[in-house]
């Protein structure tokens, strides 16, 4: 784990802390390297409720919620299945915010049509849920750290973006 990402980790720490939210994780390729970042700063069992590693598509349909349909048509690696997952994880755990993610770290697995590198970042709440495409092929190791490291800066920008504005909406 790099130093930047147990900074942003603790940022996203005071963020949740000190509006009383909670965060989840449902990741497929990262293979929990998120939840790790997270849980990794002291005190994360004051927000952070738990992870879902769903490397199988069969665990995304279940534990997450994700429509078969979608993954048969789109497969599992496409914008809607890591909206899908970070919607159902909110559902499944009961928290308000979450990170997702589904891709092709590599070295194999790319299609013409979805190569190696082809990673989906979904994040925030099941009223505002982003999402996030990364599509650079470094090798195996390289993309898995980029799409961790990507997948916190995002969320961090978005709770500084939504959670500024409901301090601002609270003070009117």
């Amino acid at each position: 784990m790099n130093f930047e990402n147990k900074v942003i980790s603790r940022e996203i720490q005071q963020f949740l802390y000190d509006s009383n939210k909670t965060l989840g994780t449902a990741e497929s390729c990262t293979g929990g390297r998120i939840a790790e970042v997270i849980a990794a700063v002291p005190g994360a069992s004051n927000y952070f409720k738990g992870g879902i590693i769903a490397y199988s598509n069969e665990l995304k349909i279940r534990l997450l919620g994700v429509n078969a349909q979608v993954i048969d048509e789109q497969t599992a690696v496409c914008e809607e299945v890591a909206m899908q997952m970070a919607v159902g994880l909110c559902q499944t755990i009961n928290c308000d915010y979450a990170i997702a993610i589904t891709g092709i770290a590599g070295p194999g697995g790319g299609t013409p049509t979805i190569p190696v590198g082809t990673i989906w970042i979904a994040y925030g709440s099941k009223d505002d849920m982003r999402t996030f495409k990364l599509t650079e092929d470094n090798g195996r190791d390289v993309n898995l750290a980029n799409a961790t490291n990507q997948a916190l800066n995002l969320f961090f920008d978005f709770l500084k973006e939504t959670l500024s504005h409901q301090e601002l909406d609270s003070k009117e």
